[in-house]
């Protein structure tokens, strides 16, 4: 099946100058831009101000499907959208608990033609929509800005219903859907990585790979502690053969004190790949809870690649928080970051660039954001995340580029299982699991 039409607008080349209100500001004042277009979660991005080069870099990147983008078109003037770009004095915050507001310095709007993007749809061909300074407030404040429009086709696949129920997957294309994976939930006792196949008697041994990572202390295993642990779940093409796994790989367990699995103590996964006949370490996900304000909790992770299949150095792709209660939307995008690069014309380069998005914290050693780009580039991935008690059916977008072979698709997928189930994985652990998740022998 083909994959499902998309479209970002990447804005970068982010400069400010205010010739008359800079006199007001001190010379350590900081500035920023909100991006808001219509529809979709507003963004910030810090912007340089006073006599600066205007800096080749990715600040903002706002996606959107076929569907989204004709849904704007429907309710906006003559196919055309506003990006609007509020610019404002002061310091910026982001995560679970919203934006610092600073005073409004002036607005700058930049029409975007909807209906050349429809047109355009199947042709690999970006287009420049904005790329130069752009006056505001009457007083010679401009702000700097460039915005280019370009394909991004994924291929889309939806749960047919909740991992641990183990439902079938299909590709889907706006209303054509069928099927391609089958998930299989399962429970394994403690030190047992085999992961059985509908196809053979029993799917390779990977206890190897528990040697990646520490293992607990007989001290810690006597411990009398509640935890989670056990789950696993399997991914297997058509033919019934396994195509990749998740499993629990360190418990979830609650902070002393706490109800709550904690970003100290957090749970992990392990996302295997088969290869060779064995299965591969691919990524690991850990996945905690975390408390922002009065009653709104979190859900927290860290998703790594492990590059070499079993060694202990990771790459950390993403790194943020979802609504527990609400849910929300994972998300690998490797997008902003240095890489607008001019051309001899002196046009600017906005492709699939590096660096750390608003929703990702890219690397935490040296050197990791290097290796990321040349691993992933781009819109890697993203998979919708159902909040607490809610019935969750989860949706994984998956850039095509990202995709050579059913095993990558499947992989994918594995990781959107496994960060769904991790809401309840972390979970408070004095409310019951619901029957799915709990073995016959013993409730964790």
């Amino acid at each position: 099946m083909d994959p499902c039409p998309f479209v970002r607008f990447l804005v970068g080349n982010l400069a400010l100058t205010l010739p008359e209100l800079q006199l007001r500001f001190s010379s350590s004042s900081s500035f920023y831009c909100r991006f808001k277009l219509r529809g979709l979660p507003s963004q910030i991005s810090e912007v340089k101000v006073g006599d600066v080069a205007v800096e080749n870099r990715v600040q903002v990147c706002f996606s959107l499907s076929k569907v989204e983008v004709e849904r704007l078109i429907e309710k906006s003037s003559k196919g055309f959208s506003e990006l609007k770009i509020d610019i404002r004095d002061g310091g910026s915050g982001n995560g679970c608990g919203g934006l610092r507001r600073g005073k409004l310095i002036g607005c700058v709007v930049v029409n975007l033609n909807l209906k050349n993007v429809v047109e355009n749809w199947g042709i690999n061909k970006a287009t420049v929509v904005q790329n130069g300074w752009v006056a505001f407030g009457g007083s010679g404040a401009k702000l700097h800005v460039a915005v280019r429009a370009e394909p991004d086709p994924r291929f889309v696949f939806r749960f047919d219903g909740e991992p641990e129920c183990s439902p079938q997957v299909f590709q889907v294309n706006g209303n054509v859907k069928q099927p391609v994976f089958s998930c299989k939930f399962a429970f394994r006792n403690s030190g047992e990585w085999g992961l059985r196949s509908r196809s053979s008697a029993s799917e390779p041994c990977t206890s190897s790979v528990a040697s990646c990572f520490r293992s607990p202390t007989a001290e810690e295993q006597q411990k009398p502690l509640k935890e989670r642990k056990g789950w696993s779940i399997t991914i297997h093409d058509l033919s019934g053969s396994p195509v990749a796994a998740a499993s629990i790989l360190t418990p979830f367990v609650p902070s002393e004190g706490s109800d709550y699995v904690t970003k100290s103590n957090p749970g992990a996964w392990l996302i295997l790949r088969p290869e060779h006949g064995a299965w591969k370490p691919w990524a690991r996900l850990d996945a905690w809870r975390e408390r922002r304000g009065i009653g709104r909790n979190c859900l927290g992770y860290r998703f790594d690649l492990i590059p070499d299949g079993g060694g202990v150095d990771t790459i950390s792709l993403a790194n943020s928080t979802i609504d527990a209660k609400f849910g929300g939307k994972f998300s690998v995008d490797i997008t902003t970051g240095p890489s607008l690069t001019p051309s001899p014309t002196g046009s600017f380069d906005l492709g699939s660039c590096s660096g750390s998005g608003s929703s990702s914290d890219m690397g935490s050693t040296s050197g990791s954001g290097s290796w990321a780009q040349l691993l992933y580039r781009g819109f890697v991935m993203s998979s919708t995340v159902g909040g607490d008690s809610k019935c969750s059916k989860p949706e994984v977008e998956v850039g095509v580029q990202h995709v050579s072979c059913t095993e990558d698709a499947a992989a994918f997928v594995a990781l959107a299982a496994a960060l769904d189930l991790s809401v309840d994985a972390c979970g408070p652990f004095s409310r019951s699991l619901r029957k799915e998740l709990r073995q016959h022998v013993a409730e964790y």
